[in-house]
């Protein structure tokens, strides 16, 4: 079988990318090539989340074929629609001879430069989504409403959309689109480099690091400290649960905040603070710590929950992540709480801190289900959506 030549438009390098690209690149029946609008994360640069200069200890960029068209715009180190311009992408796509067009995205101009080449070059085109609602991160009250009439207009102009979650899926299939036009391409980490850190990992030495015991229950928070991720929630609920010691692993503007906030509950000697921590660095935390919480209120999936339950942690999160359901089932890997429910919070960890046997059986189904949606289910579902549009694709 002739490779299926595909271009992906993404807006920049991302960590947990890469090793897919790496598995796309070495596929037979996929001839890959990135096109990247940024090269923003390959290179040191100020995380404008996390607060601080950010250089990644893993390999971005090597591996895989990519290009990266000069990006015009002269907002480049902002956000929004016009930080993104690379006019290159239309050459690209036009003389390139591809398949497939896919767009991890549809908010900057690049990606429409090159939706639009796809359409003039009668190529098909693949737009991506990870929300899996209508509300944003922002809370704006006129976004939904916007939303609700002007995303069916954008994801029907492509052949297909890519989601990856299944609740991604059924909000596609709510704006009207077909379904057979959608495919669940899932949302993954590298399993294998997780799972294999965290094996060699001495849990009580990174414990006495953090000067706790060998004992201790540890809920951990992963990410960034920000609003919408809702941290004080885990410092809230930890406080009430007497013996249970908290971690958070991860910069940003909320840091200070919640650093007082310990200190006013009494708790500050069983909370840590670690700070931004690099991809090599969190199979140490993973397998030190007993539970992951993520309380966001916005997260269209979270994928510090694929981590946690590669180095065999369950997870309590939040109704509003995308990894509820298809990581996250309730009872089984962990447990799903409403959000902002903070008493709920709290007697969930409550039962970290009393009954340690059903948490280490979580964690046990957790690896198991982690097992199951890895990167080989994301290759195979991208080889199948591509050459299933490539064949339906006119000669």
């Amino acid at each position: 079988m002739r490779p299926v030549r595909i271009l992906l438009v993404a807006s920049h390098p991302v960590q947990y990318a890469a090793p897919l690209y790496r598995r796309y690149a070495a596929h037979p029946v996929l001839d890959v090539t990135v096109a990247y609008c940024s090269l923003k994360g390959a290179q040191p640069g100020l995380d404008r989340d996390f607060g601080i200069e950010i250089e990644w200890d893993v390999p971005l960029l090597d591996g895989y074929r990519w290009v990266h068209p000069p990006n015009w715009s002269p907002w480049k180190t902002g956000v929004g629609f016009l930080s993104l311009v690379n006019p290159g992408l239309w050459s690209i796509v036009r003389r390139g001879g591809f398949e497939v067009v896919v767009c991890y995205g549809y908010n900057a101009a690049s990606f429409w430069i090159a939706a639009l080449a796809a359409k003039v070059s009668g190529v098909v085109l693949v737009f991506t989504t990870d929300a899996h609602a209508l509300a944003p991160r922002d809370g704006q009250r006129w976004k939904p409403r916007a939303k609700q009439l002007l995303l069916p207009h954008v994801f029907g102009l492509a052949e297909a959309c890519f989601a990856p979650s299944n609740r991604t899926v059924h909000f596609l299939r709510s704006l009207g689109i077909a379904r057979d036009r959608v495919f669940l391409t899932p949302y993954v980490v590298d399993v294998s480099f997780f799972s294999s850190l965290a094996q060699s990992v001495d849990r009580a030495a990174v414990r006495r690091r953090w000067e706790f015991s060998a004992e201790a229950p540890i809920a951990l928070f992963c990410g960034k400290l920000v609003p919408w991720k809702r941290p004080g929630d885990l410092l809230e609920a930890g406080a009430s649960v007497d013996g249970l010691h908290l971690v958070f692993a991860g910069e940003g503007p909320l840091r200070p905040s919640l650093e007082a906030r310990a200190a006013d509950l009494g708790i500050r000697e069983r909370v840590r603070f670690l700070g931004f921590v690099n991809q090599r660095g969190l199979p140490d935390v993973y397998a030190a710590a007993d539970v992951l919480v993520l309380p966001s209120e916005y997260e269209p999936f979270g994928l510090v929950v694929n981590e946690a339950f590669a180095c065999g942690r369950p997870a309590i999160v939040s109704d509003a992540c995308g990894v509820a359901g298809d990581l996250v089932r309730d009872g089984e890997t962990g447990f799903v709480v409403p959000v902002g429910d903070v008493h709920t919070f709290a007697q969930r960890l409550r039962t970290l801190a009393v009954d340690r046997r059903s948490w280490r059986y979580m964690g046990e189904q957790a690896r198991v289900r982690i097992a199951e949606w890895g990167p080989e289910r994301n290759l195979e579902a991208l080889v199948e959506a591509c050459t299933t549009l490539a064949r339906g694709r006119p000669e």
